[in-house]
């Protein structure tokens, strides 16, 4: 049974995201610790679903978030917009001259490159997103009113402050009662969650989400984490994944949350910070569909996972199926860690390009 999507004439919105949006400060070859130099990207976990929905795919997709109105925040202004999703629904928050009160969120981040791992250093403490509390957002509006067919929103916005699960709680709860499909990417970050519980609050409250979710996504370490699911086989670094394995751990998983309607996830085999094997398997329906197998040369790997949930949504938002969709997904992701910057660059038809088995030979 396919998982049953509204119209698209009866919603304003293909897909509206709920998350924190924050500038990247990306020092290129070089290490953070030692940069004089830094290009500017935005991005955010959630954020980037939308980004990649609206400019890879085509959809219509907003971004619910909170932003403090300063220049930085209208730096951020100006980048979303440059990626075409709507920021109607954005809380602008006065600037106190300080940012004591509230500020916009930072995050330095370098891609890494053979032996040496990818790092990224959060300056995020007290932003405005991390203030928002039940009662802020008007999600009668956005599901009741103007309408949308999906709803995307993850574990890096519940992990942001004691008040954040609360609100997505209410958005996913508004979202399913006026019949919106919903994902949540559970995207554990221990750094995130270290001030306030550690992975035993990770866990609570993951577990509270996942009874309003449809679509749930998440790697082996993240339902390992977030979930309490642990995963035979895998080796102590987390470096390769038996897909089997998987499936069992996610057999188990529907059957502890019936109301998950499918659940993916990516499969990544580390060989170093620039090679890696990559793929994706996803349960709908009690069947598994797993995508092709490819071994990437990665330019810059963070936002690979949020391109990948991009595509799977889309590959569902279309109607073309499971299979599609974790072919679109595992793709999409692929296509996004060869380009600089958390969200993705890659067009439609190269996308359909690469699931068609089409090569890297120059396009002319």
């Amino acid at each position: 049974m396919s998982i049953r999507i509204k119209a698209a004439d009866q919603c304003q919105w293909d897909e509206v995201s709920l998350g924190e949006v924050m500038i990247r400060f990306d020092p290129g070859h070089g290490r953070i610790h030692s940069s004089r130099q830094f290009t500017a990207w935005e991005g955010g976990g959630e954020y980037n679903v939308a980004r990649g929905l609206r400019r890879c795919f085509g959809q219509r997709s907003a971004i619910v978030t909170a932003i403090v109105d300063n220049p930085v925040g209208r730096l951020l202004e100006d980048c979303i917009l440059q990626g075409g999703v709507d920021m109607r629904h954005v809380r602008w928050v006065p600037f106190d001259g300080l940012g004591v009160e509230a500020r916009n969120g930072l995050n330095f981040t370098e891609a890494g490159f053979g032996v040496r791992g990818a790092v990224g250093c959060s300056d995020r403490g007290h932003t405005a997103v991390s203030q928002l509390k039940p009662g802020d957002i008007d999600w009668e509006r956005i599901f009741g009113q103007e309408g949308a067919r999906w709803f995307h929103c993850g574990g890096i916005f519940a992990a942001l402050s004691a008040t954040t699960p609360d609100v997505a709680i209410e958005a996913l709860k508004t979202a399913k009662r006026h019949g919106t499909i919903t994902s949540y990417d559970l995207n554990y970050r221990p750094s995130l969650w270290k001030s306030h519980g550690g992975q035993a609050r990770a866990q609570e409250v993951n577990r509270e989400i996942a009874q309003y979710v449809d679509v749930m996504i998440g790697n082996e370490e993240d339902f390992t984490a977030c979930l309490g699911y642990s995963v035979p086989g895998v080796d102590a670094n987390l470096s390769a994944l038996d897909p089997a394995a998987f499936q069992a751990m996610i057999t188990q998983v529907v059957k502890d949350y019936p109301n998950f309607q499918a659940v993916a996830t990516t499969l990544r085999e580390v060989q170093s910070a620039s090679v890696n094997g990559w793929s994706a398997v996803c349960w709908h329906d009690g069947a598994f569909y797993q995508a092709t197998n490819r071994e990437l040369w990665i330019y810059d790997r963070v936002g690979g996972g949020d391109s990948f949930a991009s595509g799977l949504i889309y590959g569902f938002l279309s109607g073309e199926g499971p299979q599609a969709a974790v072919e679109y997904g595992a793709a999409h992701g692929a296509l996004a860690m060869t380009t600089p910057g958390d969200t993705t660059m890659a067009s439609l038809a190269e996308v359909r390009k690469l699931m068609g088995g089409g090569s890297a030979r120059v396009d002319r």
